[in-house]
């Protein structure tokens, strides 16, 4: 059996830059550093943080007066940081930028009194964030929309204002059917300036794509919580290829493997490469070839710490330590 790796796959910037917060602030402040909900979807990642001292807690009423906290990155709304400033915590904020591109164009559609279409998932964080940036005083509205049906039955008082945004983390081909279905019924649906779906969620599931054409079943390393993870596996229904999401080698199973030539395996954005080394030396246990990588968009996307993190002039950075 073949073993083929989607190139790219695993970390990006955003979830690279979010684990380093974390680790730099227990590193400067000692432990505990609290972290409202998981710094990123993956739960590997939170454990190895919780071992060095992170807190994680859901709500900041379970953060002490005048602690650290971060935020994930996923983003808050705007009522969260108000809290936050009310407390006098002190706050280190993960959220990636991509995702913050988000919640400035909702904040720039609200100022336009326009109604907004999220696309997105009814309960993932960041969609509780980007809807907590939008500012009704000014008379628009936004409004979740998570499917094509949805896009088709949505009522609207003036169609001539109205616009969308997206969840970072989509299924590319999901939303580009829901915002086709919105364009349909209002020709003068405004548009992110740039893309919403961020630059490694596209390059991945391009990355998927490509293995499966080429294999008959698909391993997907990342936790079931992860959005963008959860979006690689439903690739394979899509293709008709069996498609598993495995938090690490311990969840492969042998027979979802007989009889298959050619296994792809590949990480969602918040999985560490270690996880897959340990998938394929599982795989090559039970007789799997060298995995080959496949060719794939070469990613340079670095996100800067915030100022008060950031290594001092001389200070050797601690390299990236994902597993």
């Amino acid at each position: 059996m073949r073993i083929l790796l989607a190139n790219p796959r695993g970390f990006c910037a955003g979830v690279d830059r979010a684990i380093d917060i974390v680790e730099r602030a227990i590193e400067l402040f000692g432990a505990p550093i609290h972290v409202r909900h998981e710094v990123v979807h993956n739960r590997h990642v939170v454990e190895r943080l919780r071992d060095l001292g992170a807190v994680f807690v859901d709500e900041l009423d379970e953060v002490p007066d005048g602690a650290t906290v971060i935020f994930s990155a996923h983003g808050v709304s705007r009522a969260v940081e108000e809290e936050a400033d009310r407390r006098g915590l002190k706050v280190f904020d993960a959220t990636c930028p991509l995702v913050t591109k988000v919640h400035m164009e909702v904040a720039r559609f609200a100022r336009e009194a326009r109604e907004v279409f999220l696309i997105g998932h009814e309960g993932h964080p960041e969609v509780e964030g980007t809807m907590g940036r939008f500012d009704t005083s000014q008379g628009g509205r936004i409004t979740l929309i998570e499917s094509v049906a949805e896009a088709e039955a949505v009522e609207v008082r003036d169609p001539a204002r109205v616009a969308f945004v997206t969840q970072t983390t989509l299924s590319v081909d999901d939303a580009a059917g829901i915002v086709a279905a919105l364009r349909r019924r209002f020709p003068a649906l405004a548009s992110p300036r740039k893309e919403d779906i961020c630059y490694a969620t596209q390059n991945r599931q391009d990355a998927v794509k490509q293995l499966l054409e080429v294999c008959d079943v698909l391993v997907v390393v990342g936790s079931v919580t992860s959005s963008n993870s959860n979006r690689l596996r439903e690739l394979a229904d899509r293709a008709g290829v069996p498609g598993y999401l495995v938090d690490g080698a311990d969840d492969l199973r042998r027979e979802w493997f007989e009889g298959k030539q050619a296994v792809g395996v590949t990480a969602g954005a918040s999985a560490p490469e270690v996880l897959v080394r340990q998938v394929i030396e599982r795989l090559r246990g039970w007789g799997g070839m060298p995995p080959v990588e496949t060719v794939g968009r070469e990613e340079h996307v670095v996100f800067a710490l915030p100022r008060a993190l950031r290594p001092a002039a001389g200070e050797r950075k601690k390299p990236a330590t994902g597993g």
